[in-house]
């Protein structure tokens, strides 16, 4: 690539709309040959609860890392908060929280060691340093562990302060990678009544996961496979528009058994496990119930059972990625 077209890619971008929050145009990222983030365009309007999805690989973070202007974007650009975050990163970084999906603090420093640092880091001091802290410990049940070590706590908690350093300085905008990653389903559970919190008091959240029930309760989602935005609306949009085929539930008595079969089965689109059950999609073909019979049917297992159900939103992604691989020819 000349000079002279790289500096026409990464032009200031087009101012962004009364309440958007992030407004990405054409954002690439490549790492020599390898195209990490393939010109994604989209938007994330002030307040909302964005769900960012894909496979391990797909650009997620790679994604969150330009928009939170840690490394330059390849072509395109985006403007967060209003500003360009290729010629404004610093601005931006003082306007934005992140938290990772591995935990960044200072493990042998105590609770409130850790909000001082980070208290310190965004320049707060005093009356409002002392404000912040009190209400980042109500708010993460972490009155009375101000001298724990992190090191000691228990995932759920690491997390709790983990995102009450990352907003400790009021940012408008939280972006949140695989925030909930390890955590039992209790503490995900009481992890997002926070963010529902935060985001009913006006702050815009950003969240890759990897956990399909939280994907659900999204204002918004997107999905990303190998850098390429493949679908982007509400929950609801999305299951009604890509997602025309018929879901079954199917409950056996040996569910490898049954899984190895159905994968074999020429007349079986797709079937992945769902918890303790199988997920099956017959595609577009008629008569989806009578030909999944007949597939239980060849399997030769007893036992076996299976239910119409409304697709869920891991049904939509996994028939998403299977679309894609298929039509990319990738194994």
């Amino acid at each position: 690539m000349s000079f002279f077209k790289r500096k026409i890619e990464l032009e200031p971008p087009a101012p962004s709309a009364p309440g958007v929050a992030v407004s990405v145009q054409g954002l690439s990222k490549r790492f020599g040959d390898f195209v990490a983030v393939d010109g994604v365009s989209f938007e994330v309007g002030a307040g909302e609860i964005f769900g960012f999805l894909g496979p391990n690989g797909s650009g997620k973070t790679t994604t969150i890392r330009m928009l939170c202007g840690t490394i330059a974007p390849s072509g395109g650009g985006a403007r967060v908060l209003g500003l360009d975050v290729a010629g404004d990163a610093e601005a931006v970084r003082a306007r934005i929280g992140y938290m990772s999906q591995k935990f960044s603090l200072f493990e042998d420093l105590t609770v409130d060691e850790n909000l001082r640092f980070y208290g310190g880091v965004y320049g707060l001091d005093g009356e409002r340093f002392a404000a912040r802290r009190e209400y980042i410990l109500k708010m993460a049940d972490l009155v009375g562990r101000e001298g724990e070590l992190a090191r000691n706590l228990s995932v759920g908690w690491k997390q709790r302060l983990a995102l009450g350093c990352a907003i400790i300085h009021e940012p408008e905008l939280v972006f949140l990678d695989e925030p909930t990653s390890g955590v039992d389903p209790l503490a995900r559970k009481d992890f997002w009544e926070l963010l529902y919190e935060l985001a009913a008091s006006g702050v815009t959240l950003f969240v890759t996961t990897h956990y399909m029930d939280e994907a659900a309760n999204c204002s918004r989602l997107a999905f990303i496979y190998r850098g390429d935005i493949i679908a982007i609306g509400t929950p609801e949009d999305i299951r009604v528009r890509e997602m025309h085929d018929e879901i079954f539930e199917v409950e056996s008595s040996d569910v490898d058994a049954i899984l190895t079969a159905l994968e074999a089965d020429e007349d079986v689109q797709e079937v992945y496990l769902s918890g303790a059950l199988l997920h099956v999609n017959m595609g577009s073909g008629g008569n989806a119930a009578e030909r999944l019979d007949a597939a239980i049917v060849r399997a030769d297992l007893p036992g076996t059972s299976a239910t119409s159900i409304e697709p869920s939103i891991e049904d939509v992604f996994v028939h998403l990625v299977t679309r894609e691989r298929s039509e990319r020819g990738v194994i």
